[in-house]
């Protein structure tokens, strides 16, 4: 998967907006996005689209979209 996947399927399944406003070097803190329903999501595109579980301090630990995109690797 591409970055550029990467970005558009969080924007998308995750942060419910536009893929212009995702780029790798969005700090999550400062992201009108980045609420208590995204991180669920994130949770749940992580299980079904890599086989992967994200434990909450998983969650917490990550401060950019890149640290995200990062773990989908």
């Amino acid at each position: 998967m591409t970055d550029e996947e990467k970005i558009e399927l969080l924007a998308e399944d995750v942060f419910d907006v536009d893929v212009a406003d995702v780029t790798s070097a969005t700090v999550l803190e400062d992201a009108d996005f980045w609420d208590s329903m995204s991180k669920l999501a994130l949770v749940s595109v992580f299980d079904e689209k890599f086989g992967k579980t994200l434990k909450g301090d998983q969650v917490k630990a990550f401060v950019t979209v890149q640290d995200i995109m990062n773990a989908m690797s």
